[in-house]
């Protein structure tokens, strides 16, 4: 099988397991309407001017159906405060209180019968409607100059080149954390955050792929890449992330609580990739590497945007130690190497489909792919049980 085909394959998992655009317009619909809320006329933090945007898959056009129907979309906003609060006179306890009343009231305006829910960090509200999902918003405000210059500092020892440690300092902000000693008192020491750092240097990891975004470019219409919705930018390193969280998803479908964090995959799949212009491509380059990757001493997976912050930490805490988190992990990389090689390993759509359904619990029609992909269509196919996790993978990379 040519390497064409093998992506044609890889699309039509992609296209099996794809959000579609509205199901990305409806969450932007409701953190904008959640926006309106907090900046009209008689909100409590009005003249704080409340800033809300997404973090999280949503904000990365990485987002993926739940596995079970039972289970709900997770759409993670900001509410930063961009005046008025300050370290100096309010306690994280009084910015979460702010946001949480308000947040009471646009729930009972909306009519959202479920109560919401106090986080450690944020604040949860439950929609039951045609697209259910949970909204959590973080409370924050922006960091001080001396925060943004030690994220500066930090990014650029880490070896990230200057423009894009300078855009993404800047975006530092100081959130709310009940489990902070200091929660219900006033202190400068809020744990610091950034995800609208980290959505822009994910954007920047995803611009090596130049031929690719000039084409999406043409077949879009759009004058530039960034004109278009990240979701619809549809790179290579998106669709890997996506199929690698599905592929995870399935493999932990029993406990989900012991799976590898998102967060951790699509950093790791983000540093290795090379800019690749198909999936097949940037796939092997993320499996191969992505090991590699791990450091052997703390922090074990620098978050990009704050060097000294680790992914990983929950690894050698001791809930995550009896969770087996850190093995976990790795014995998900190494079979996720066998599936995905697996997967296109034979020319044979009933096969693929089989594969397909075992290792992603998704619906492929095999005649439909057989056309697409020019490739056999047998009459009985018989899906091999999963292998045992030994020796080196096809996608390992040699020593």
């Amino acid at each position: 099988m040519n390497n064409q085909q093998k992506n044609k394959i890889f699309e039509s998992l992609i296209e099996s397991l794809e959000l579609p655009d509205s199901a990305y317009e409806k969450a932007k619909s409701r953190y904008e309407d959640i926006s309106k809320w907090l900046c009209r006329e008689e909100s409590r933090c009005r003249d704080n001017k409340p800033k809300i945007y997404p973090q999280g898959s949503f904000r990365l056009g990485t987002a993926i159906p739940p596995l079970g129907k039972t289970e709900e979309y997770d759409l993670d906003l900001v509410c930063n405060l961009q005046e008025g609060i300050s370290k100096a006179i309010h306690s994280q306890q009084a910015l979460k209180t702010l946001i949480g009343n308000e947040i009471e009231d646009y729930r009972l305006a909306a009519g959202i019968k479920e109560p919401k829910e106090e986080k450690h960090r944020c604040w949860r509200l439950n929609y039951a409607d045609e697209l259910s999902f949970h909204m959590d918003v973080l409370p924050c405000i922006p960091s001080d100059e001396g925060k943004q210059k030690f994220i500066f500092e930090t990014i650029m020892k880490a070896g990230e080149e200057e423009f894009i440690a300078k855009a993404v300092a800047k975006s530092t902000v100081s959130i709310t954390d009940d489990r902070h000693p200091r929660y219900r008192i006033i202190c400068d020491d809020w744990h610091i955050s950034n995800p609208e750092g980290y959505a822009q240097w994910f954007i920047f990891r995803m611009k090596q792929a130049k031929q690719y975004l000039n084409e999406r470019v043409l077949i879009t219409k759009a004058a530039t890449i960034d004109e278009l919705p990240i979701y619809r930018w549809k790179t290579p390193l998106q669709r890997c992330i996506q199929m690698l969280k599905r592929h995870r998803d399935q493999m932990f479908e029993d406990d989900q609580d012991v799976k590898p964090v998102s967060i951790i995959i699509s950093t790791l799949a983000a540093r290795a990739y090379r800019g690749e212009g198909d999936i097949e491509s940037a796939m092997r380059t993320i499996l191969t590497s992505m090991p590699e990757l791990v450091r052997s001493n703390k922090p074990r997976v620098p978050n990009p945007v704050n060097p000294v912050e680790d992914f990983a930490d929950r690894w050698s805490m001791p809930d995550g130690i009896k969770l087996n988190l850190e093995k976990n992990f790795w014995d998900w990389i190494k079979q996720a190497r066998i599936d995905f090689d697996s997967f296109v390993s034979k020319d044979d759509a009933n096969f693929i489909a089989g594969q397909a359904k075992e290792k992603f619990k998704l619906n492929i029609n095999s005649s439909d792919l057989a056309k697409k992909v020019g490739i056999a269509l047998t009459s009985l196919s018989i899906t091999p049980k999963t292998q045992t996790i030994t020796g080196q993978s096809p996608w390992c990379r040699e020593a």
